[in-house]
């Protein structure tokens, strides 16, 4: 049984250190912000110019004024702190920013990232991404392992444009995890969804990777 949106998100908070600034992509990522271990400082960055946010409000109780960079409501907390755009990405260039958990399109074998656009069908603007995977010290990727019609995520190359070329360091999908030590490594196979086999794994996969 494949894991559930929030048991990756889940997964993807046992990444977390203590004291680590972190930037969360839009979608699954978002949910990793309520997996946070108790007792550990995170401070969560925004690129549209917040470093603290707080959790998703409680309905009734959103502000139209905070939001992240997917344009989400959020809460504030008393560490907050609100700065320009071109300060945010000063901070993500000068790698000032421990983690990105992101969301993905495709991950080839070699840890590029495309993330961003489909031809002709979905051109949103590549938003922080393209700093995100060029400036943050480590890059998460947490995604469905197949698209709706089945095809592999996890690839062998690439089709759509990229976001980064050799930016990915680990992968987390709803069949696995993947993961490789530095970026000159191919990716290794560390954990497997209950339930799913090897079997399944790589019939559902076109990247090569390490068992």
């Amino acid at each position: 049984m494949a894991w559930t949106r929030d048991e990756m998100a889940a997964r993807a908070a046992r990444e977390l250190k203590d004291g680590f600034y972190v930037n969360l992509g839009i979608g699954i990522p978002t949910l990793v912000a309520n997996y946070i271990p108790q007792g550990m400082k995170v401070v969560l960055q925004s690129e549209n110019g917040m470093l603290g946010m707080g959790p998703f409000p409680l309905e009734g109780e959103e502000d139209p004024d905070l939001i992240n960079a997917g344009k989400q409501t959020i809460t504030q907390l008393p560490i907050s702190s609100y700065f320009s755009s071109s300060d945010s990405f000063g901070m993500i260039r000068g790698g000032h920013i421990d983690l990105s958990i992101l969301g993905g399109m495709e991950v080839s074998e070699n840890g590029d990232l495309a993330n961003w656009m489909v031809p002709g069908k979905m051109v949103k603007g590549m938003g922080g991404a393209m700093d995100l995977v060029a400036g943050v010290k480590r890059v998460v990727v947490v995604m469905e392992h197949n698209s709706k019609d089945g095809a592999a995520k996890f690839k062998s190359r690439c089709e759509l444009p990229l976001t980064g070329a050799n930016v990915v360091d680990m992968v987390i999908s709803d069949l696995a995890v993947f993961a490789r030590p530095d970026r000159k490594s191919p990716f290794k196979l560390l954990e497997l969804a209950p339930g799913v086999t090897a079997d399944e794994l790589k019939s559902r996969t076109s990247a090569s990777y390490q068992v």
